[in-house]
């Protein structure tokens, strides 16, 4: 191992906006699944091996839609089979019919309290502890409703949209809650894809009126268990920013390439917010050289690096089986070799 992971105490002081560490924290090894790279595999192991996480990432075990295990067959959220036929994700909803389903799918919701939910407590080992998650309220709001409906109900249907956003700021709470007192966490991260390449998939009065009441609560409850709150949000999000530093998000992931300009979004609320910086994963880490890699790792950081700390270094989402394996160790080497040399700049 070439670096040791940076502490708990560091991590905490760069993201209240204390002071640096020694070097930029780096989280990247948690978008990598080497078995996706296929007979890459145990190079990507390799490589990785030498360069840790600097925090460390715990599962919480989310109901799935369909599928419950077997000692508890109503925990998941659908509360009934899945229809049979093929259909696209983003188009499998469980709910059909506001009228006849939203009862029973309230009357059905799964329990926070399975015990299954909550993975054993890993040995201590001085890294900040982050509770993870896919999929907050949007994102479980189209994968129960379906994208399209999901997208309009604001509109014919906004009490069944706040009933159902009410459960599930329930189950959150209590989820929390669980797993910090089990595992001992330091921070909770959860994910709400709200924007596309040009702009949010809705306005900010929409979320105003549907989805910041709701944030607003899990993330109080969070804070007041002395936790902080970690969002990835892909797409053009730029409109809400101001909004989550209103609602406390404490580390935004990733600012996404090519759909928001980096050095304003740095200029506008690089004091106000944590900046989890996702290196692009579309085209510069599977096409462009080792050179091009290490020169956009300098950029991000040249970027986004304060004097009181707000910046983690991370890919902008999961690396492809088309990552060359020169680019992802440039990608390594110069997010921790580069983000030493940034932070002795403070010092």
């Amino acid at each position: 191992m070439r670096y040791l992971p940076l502490s708990r105490e560091e991590i905490k002081r760069v993201i209240h906006g204390q002071g640096n560490a020694s070097r930029v924290p780096v989280l990247l090894n948690f978008w990598l699944t080497p078995k996706a790279f296929g007979d890459k595999e145990a190079e990507v192991r390799r490589i990785i091996q030498d360069y840790p996480d600097d925090l460390r990432v715990i599962p919480l075990h989310i109901p799935d839609v369909y599928q419950a295990p077997e000692d508890d067959p109503s925990y998941r959220w659908s509360y009934m089979d899945k229809p049979e036929g093929a259909k696209a994700l983003d188009q499998s909803g469980v709910i059909e019919d506001w009228d006849s389903q939203l009862e029973p799918l309230l009357n059905d919701f799964p329990s926070p309290d399975y015990p299954g939910l909550i993975p054993p407590c890993p040995k201590e080992d001085g890294r900040y502890r982050l509770g993870h998650w896919w999929y907050f309220f949007f994102e479980r709001f189209w994968s129960l409703r379906g994208m399209e409906d999901a997208l309009t109900d604001f509109y014919p249907y906004p009490e069944a949209v706040h009933a159902l956003f009410a459960r599930l700021t329930d189950f959150y709470k209590r989820m929390i809650t669980r797993a910090h007192e089990t595992l001992h966490l330091d921070g909770i991260f959860t994910s709400d894809d709200l924007g596309t390449q040009q702009t949010t998939f809705f306005s900010p009065e929409v979320f105003d009126r549907f989805f910041a009441p709701y944030y607003k609560e899990v993330i109080d409850h969070i804070h007041a268990l002395g936790m902080d709150f970690w969002l990835h949000a892909c797409g053009n999000i730029e409109s809400l920013i101001p909004r989550f530093v209103d609602l406390g998000v404490d580390v935004l992931h990733p600012i996404q390439k090519y759909t928001m300009e980096e050095r304003h979004i740095a200029q506008c609320y690089g004091d106000k917010i944590t900046i989890w910086a996702g290196f692009d994963v579309q085209r510069i880490i599977p096409y462009g050289t080792p050179e091009d890699v290490r020169r956009e790792v300098r950029f991000l950081l040249d970027t986004y690096a304060r004097p009181e700390g707000r910046l983690i270094l991370a890919a902008g989402n999961n690396m492809t089986p088309d990552t060359p394996m020169e680019s992802l160790e440039a990608l390594l080497d110069e997010a921790l070799r580069y983000g030493e040399e940034v932070c002795k700049r403070f010092h």
